[in-house]
């Protein structure tokens, strides 16, 4: 086992230079927090130091990485544009607020992409200076989506795994994204992709579809013949240091001094960066109407807002301040008394100590965002009861990804102004003992789900994903399994070829029509027939007439749809079975009906079968749509003698009395075969795979279990291998990846 490679933004230290002197500060946020619970005996954590790179003198530059290491940490260098653009820029002024579902706050601009792309690109430089074969990468947020695709291209073999600390969107929100295509592609270059609950994962799926045509298998997808698993991971947070925080000195000191400050008055805590996903707005808007509709708690109740500084060169930030700092002090106006203060607001961040007594002197914590990818501070809120009898009352927004796991906080709505005042008043008055038992519940499940089993099962997932890898990989046509091939193809006097076509030697398309052979694969097809040793079947699910029209002038044999027509070298066509397809006319007025209320769909006839293609529609209505007439096909069919078969963006109802197999089976019976290759994309295949002799080369095109013996990854590799056997390449000149 390698080193963990921990790769983010922002250091967990940040380096700072005040008066010529260097600083080096525990990093504020939710990851550096989270993450400094971790422990690994061997890591390094890859990112930014804090300072500009032309800030930094060489002298400096030595210093700050000899310090930096002796923590762990390698420092990738920014320039003051870099921050500009990347981070202050397409960052947090394109994604985080269409992460957030804030469209309206978006700013799409190619420069700013350009500079983000170059940065991701910076930071594949460092990891690649330090990263070896055995280490393990770990990248993390929004701000690298693009490394790990980066990453894979230099390092194909390599661990990458990715987690996403913020909310992923829905496909109609991340289509607004012209550059889309390219941050899916990135996050796709990782092994293992983790989101804070499983909305987001399916959010990600459904966009991998629908724009890369990328379909799943519970979560498991094949990108270019690689597999990469899709997970939640909800981040817990370190519960023994916020459950025993009281025992503390300074925090005991803390909580004495706020009980004697607040006396008997209730206290409601707000705590988030100042950030416009976070709903402080609507949150005090809130608090004013509770005012105004309960005027007995006047003088009884304090919020106390903290709102800690976040990007403040940001100007939606610096104005979304204004307007708080404006409210608050109209709400403390309005409803203020020479004793009494509504709010107590602070616009800064605090201490461990000073957070933690908050916390446990809290009546009730109110974290509303209108859009958290999960929100730790409510869970942290949680865990600092466990001392105080367990008491005190969670109101907690149904768009942060903690309320999946805190149920029994009072789940509201943030833009229900009416429901929030409702849940403050039941949070005010809720008997202890209910309060005690609601916090219990939650108490337990996060001591059981910490920050650290976040990580452990982020990283079991991840050994689980690459012994999947490995274990497909074993099957994979490699150099060694090539070069036996090669070997058994010369020494053999009589050679049987059994060979697919699409998805096999053509790629899919669109439009079925379109997959006419090219020059390539005719001046292939041509060599091979040319060889006396050589009997070339193409076995194919196509009608014997387009069989015919591509194929006809080569001298091999062909076989049409899936068996039921068959054309040996020299020879006619031939049918296997009597043309009795009454249940066509049963059949077509389902599949009509399905077309037309699926755009884009078709009907392919054959003689033999009916084809429904739908790989021009809609992914999740071609999915819905197939289920639907499936179904509806099977019922029909159950006592008739045909079969009803999915496969690639097709449905496929056809006579089952003949197969590839048993057509097959009449070139392998004919005579002795001294070397037998076969290959097949789907299922049809299988029935040619089956019925061959244990000495035969059977090849799957693409990932997914099979009766062949070997895998290849696409098409091109199937292509590359039979190039090798005519002898056009040698095969020195071929790659793994064809």
């Amino acid at each position: 086992m390698g080193r963990l490679l921990i790769v983010s933004n922002r250091l967990p230290i940040t380096v700072s230079k005040r008066s010529g002197i260097l600083y080096y500060e525990h990093s504020v946020g939710g990851l550096a927090t989270g993450m400094a619970c971790l422990k690994h005996d061997n890591q390094v954590w890859i990112g930014w130091s804090g300072l500009a790179s032309e800030k930094i003198h060489a002298k400096d530059d030595r210093n700050i990485r000899t310090q930096l290491e002796k923590q762990g940490c390698a420092p990738v260098g920014l320039s003051s544009a870099d921050i500009r653009d990347y981070y202050y820029g397409f960052c947090n002024k394109t994604i985080w607020p269409l992460f957030h579902y804030f469209p309206y706050y978006c700013i799409y601009e190619s420069k700013l992409w350009q500079r983000y792309e170059r940065v991701n690109a910076r930071f594949c430089e460092a990891v690649l200076d330090i990263a070896e074969p055995e280490d393990r990468i770990w990248i993390h947020d929004y701000q690298l989506m693009l490394l790990p695709q980066m990453l894979r291209e230099h390092l194909p073999e390599v661990a990458i795994g990715f987690f996403l600390h913020i909310p992923f969107p829905s496909f109609e929100l991340l289509r607004l994204l012209p550059w889309r295509t390219e941050i899916l592609r990135g996050l796709l270059g990782a092994d293992l992709i983790g989101f804070h609950e499983y909305d987001y994962v399916r959010h990600f799926l459904s966009s991998v579809h629908r724009i890369c045509g990328v379909e799943h298998a519970l979560g498991t997808l094949t990108v270019d013949n690689r597999l990469v698993r899709v997970d939640a991971f909800p981040m817990g947070i370190d519960f023994e240091k916020y459950a025993h925080a009281r025992q503390n000195s300074t925090v005991q000191s803390r909580i004495d001094s706020l009980t004697r400050k607040m006396g008997s008055r209730k206290i409601i805590v707000s705590i988030d960066r100042l950030d416009y996903t976070k709903g402080i707005l609507h949150r005090l808007e809130a608090f004013d109407w509770f005012l105004t509709c309960y005027p007995n708690y006047r003088q009884k109740v304090c919020l106390v807002l903290v709102a800690v500084p976040s990007r403040t060169r940001v100007e939606s930030y610096a104005d979304l301040r204004r307007q708080i700092e404006h409210l608050v002090g109209r709400i403390n106006g309005t409803y203020g008394t020479i004793d009494w203060m509504p709010i107590s607001y602070m616009y800064r961040s605090l201490p461990f100590e000073e957070l933690v007594a908050l916390y446990t002197v809290a009546d009730v914590a109110l974290i509303t965002p209108l859009r958290d990818g999960m929100n730790l501070v409510a869970k942290e809120y949680i865990a600092a009861k466990v001392d105080s009898d367990s008491r005190g009352v969670l109101i907690l927004s149904e768009m942060a990804g903690a309320a999946c796991e805190l149920s029994e906080a009072l789940v509201v709505n943030p833009h229900d102004k009416e429901r929030i005042v409702e849940a403050i008043v039941q949070a005010l008055e809720m008997d202890p003992r209910e309060q005690s038992h609601r916090n219990r519940q939650m108490q337990q499940r996060l001591s059981r789900y910490t920050v650290q089993r976040w990580a452990h099962d982020f990283m079991e997932s991840f050994e689980q994903i690459k012994a999947q890898q490995k274990k497909l990989a074993s099957r994979k046509i490699n150099r060694s399994i090539r070069k036996q091939l090669v070997e058994s193809y010369r020494q053999a006097r009589r050679r049987l070829l059994l060979l697919d076509y699409d998805g096999t030697l053509q790629e899919f398309v669109s439009h079925p029509e379109r997959a006419k052979p090219d020059a390539e694969l005719l001046a292939i097809l041509t060599r091979l027939c040319k060889d006396r040793k050589n009997e070339v079947v193409i076995i194919s699910g196509r009608d014997k007439d387009t069989l015919t029209e591509w194929l006809g002038d080569l001298d091999l044999s062909l076989v049409a749809e899936h068996g039921n027509w068959i054309r040996k070298q020299g020879a006619q066509w031939r049918c296997v079975e009597s043309m009795v397809v009454d249940w066509k006319t049963i059949v077509r007025p389902i599949m009509e009906l399905y077309m037309d209320r699926t755009p884009g769909s078709f009907i392919e006839e054959k003689d033999f079968s009916l084809v429904w293609h739908c790989r021009r529609s809609e992914p999740d209505l071609a999915r819905l749509r197939t289920y639907e007439l499936r179904d509806a096909v099977v019922h029909l069919t159950e006592n008739m003698n045909l079969g009803v078969f999915e496969g690639s963006k097709i449905l496929e109802v056809k006579s089952i009395t003949s197969n590839k197999g048993t057509a097959a089976e009449q070139w392998i019976r004919q005579e002795h075969w001294d070397l037998i290759l076969a290959a097949g994309d789907d299922y049809t295949d299988e029935d040619i795979f089956a019925v061959l002799p244990e000495t035969a080369f059977s090849i799957k095109i693409g990932q997914g279990g099979s009766r062949a013996r070997y895998n290849a990854d696409t098409v091109t590799v199937m292509r590359s291998i039979l190039r090798i056997l005519t002898g056009t390449v040698s095969e020195t000149d071929v790659s793994d990846h064809g």
